[in-house]
């Protein structure tokens, strides 16, 4: 969002006297002049578009009006991160050939993270993950947006995130052999997420968890009647960063499943 403010007369006057100043001072020295403007690669953020609807068919996604993936993102899977606006912006996407969107939502408000700028808007130079998925009575298409907080994990660990993306499954508990690694992770939200409160910022929206590397064998439990909803069995490796997302129906087609996006390390 641009904030255009008319300045006082007398700042205009002032602003006047600044190139006097170079003059009378005699200095040589023009390096200070950005003469190659022009030349600098455009301000933008960086999006990673990912299709989390059990639906079997591709989607582009675009920014207004323009096509941002070149090619379809195939079902439970991620585009690489693609320059983009920044600041107040509609996102869409598109099925297939099909021009029409299926979801529209306008991310914005502020060109940097506030609590009161909500729903916020993709920020200059982050790195993002845009979710496209079905609300959680499977009736209607949405868009979520997370933060991407890609420094590499420390020595010898993962970097996690989990994400309830299965319409039907309800709030979902993750467990490993007995201990619950994620608690009530409600859909459409990832597991340890603060959206108010003082734990709030860009980060917390979707966070990743540091974890052992190896084999992360978990249990998916309903966590109100702790009925088991599926499992999944997840290499995980040192110095990697990954998001983990349920995806498909517990009681039809696609089914339950786990997809893996594994992230950069930036």
């Amino acid at each position: 969002m641009k904030i255009f403010q008319r300045m006082a007369r007398p700042a205009f006057q002032l602003l006047g006297i600044i190139p006097a100043i170079f003059l009378t001072s005699g200095c040589k020295d023009t390096s200070y002049l950005d003469v190659d403007a022009t030349d600098r690669p455009p301000l933008s953020a960086y999006i990673s578009f990912v299709n989390a609807r059990p639906v079997d068919t591709g989607l582009y996604f675009w920014t207004f009006t323009d096509k941002v993936t070149p090619t379809p993102v195939a079902i439970n899977k991620a585009s690489e991160y693609v320059p983009t606006v920044f600041g107040n912006v509609q996102i869409n996407f598109t099925e297939g050939a099909n021009t029409s969107y299926k979801a529209s939502y306008q991310f914005g408000n502020s060109a940097t993270f506030t609590a009161t700028g909500r729903p916020n808007g993709p920020i200059a130079t982050f790195y993002h993950t845009v979710v496209a998925a079905r609300t959680a009575n499977n009736k209607a298409d949405s868009l979520i947006l997370f933060y991407d907080d890609l420094k590499a994990p420390v020595a010898g660990k993962a970097k996690l995130r989990f994400i309830n993306l299965s319409p039907g499954a309800g709030t979902l508990n993750v467990v490993q052999n007995g201990k619950t690694l994620f608690n009530q992770v409600a859909y459409g939200r990832a597991a340890n997420s603060a959206l108010t409160g003082e734990a709030l910022s860009a980060w917390s929206l979707g966070p990743f968890e540091t974890v052992d590397a190896g084999t992360l064998n978990v249990d998916y439990l309903n966590a109100a009647t702790a009925a088991k909803v599926g499992t999944a069995s997840l290499q995980l490796e040192a110095g990697k960063i990954y998001t983990v997302f349920t995806q498909g129906l517990p009681n039809a087609k696609p089914s339950f499943g786990t997809s893996v996006i594994e992230h950069p390390v930036k």
